[in-house]
């Protein structure tokens, strides 16, 4: 049996005005749940993309690898910069032949969606080049945008670990001599030093006519952006520092300095090209040179071999 409770005016008005807050907050509820639900499936399609970049690494997917990087893409590592999908993808492929036994492994620490397109990515990368090898570990962060229903890299920064940014120059160590017999003869010995966190170069010049020369390098890398920086000073009195870029298959020290005493100028610039090579080989040839702003030729590539 139904009992009807007849209940004051000013009382069910008060009821009904909670009733329409109830609704509301339900309402509101609803509203606040749909974004969290919409950037959870963000977050989730990202990490699902970042392990796909992994997988495809590991396979020597460059096709697949290609796709995860938007056309316009920018890489920065360390102090190198690489604009577009094809000069990526080819500083990707010159890295595995190098290291065809290379793996990366790739940690995803934090998704930030910024908008329903655009998402910023965090973590850290681990690459191992032979297995049972110490990781190179780095820190990335990265920008993926949606384009046609995938989550692609339009830009990645990578800052190397201290002493792991080193690591990608540990073919340069050892003991190398000039070839051929038409140039000076050239030795140049490098080390890792203090712990692995330097890299100390001791390079003799020996010309066909007149003294010989002798420079000391220092080679260290920033701890916190990776940025690989050289100093260089030798026995005519002249010192220059400047910074290493890679793009893959080429190193580019790009050195400002002060000339020896017997020049002139006091201010000298020049580029020296790195090109390591197969069968311990490697080109060193500086260009760009000048003094003062006033343009040199470029000097002749110095071709070495690694004896041990």
């Amino acid at each position: 049996m139904a009992i009807q409770v007849n209940l004051p005016i000013c009382f069910r008005r008060q009821l009904r005005c909670v009733a329409r807050a109830v609704v509301a907050l339900a309402a509101l509820v609803t509203l606040t749940r749909a974004p969290v639900a919409a950037d959870d499936a963000v977050v989730d399609q990202v990490r699902k993309a970042s392990a796909a970049y992994a997988d495809a690494y590991n396979k020597k997917d460059f096709k697949a690898l290609a796709d995860q990087w938007s056309a316009g893409a920018e890489l920065i590592e360390g102090g190198s910069r690489l604009a577009g999908r094809d000069a990526i993808m080819a500083s990707i492929r010159a890295w595995r032949e190098r290291h065809p036994e290379a793996a990366l492994q790739i940690v995803v620490a934090d998704v930030d969606v910024l908008a329903e397109p655009l998402a910023r990515v965090a973590g850290v990368m681990r690459f191992t080049r032979r297995p049972g090898e110490k990781p190179i570990e780095s820190r990335f962060s990265s920008l993926r945008v949606l384009e046609e229903g995938t989550w692609r890299l339009a830009e990645s920064l990578v800052a190397p670990a201290h002493a792991a940014a080193l690591d990608e120059l540990d073919w340069m160590l050892g003991t190398w001599r000039s070839e051929g017999a038409d140039g000076p003869a050239v030795e140049a010995i490098y080390e890792k030093t203090v712990g692995g966190y330097c890299i100390l170069g001791r390079t003799k010049i020996k010309p066909k006519v007149g003294p010989a020369l002798e420079a000391v390098e220092v080679i260290h890398a920033d701890r916190d952006s990776g940025v690989v920086r050289c100093w260089v000073f030798d026995s005519t009195g002249a010192r220059a520092e400047g910074v290493l870029e890679a793009d893959g298959s080429t190193i580019n020290r790009s050195m400002v300095g002060t000339p020896s005493d017997s020049v002139s100028g006091r201010s000298s610039r020049w580029v020296q090209v790195i090109v390591p090579g197969g069968d311990n080989h490697c080109t060193m040839h500086a260009i760009e040179r000048s003094i003062d702003g006033v343009p040199l030729p470029d000097g002749d590539p110095v071709h070495l071999r690694k004896v041990h």
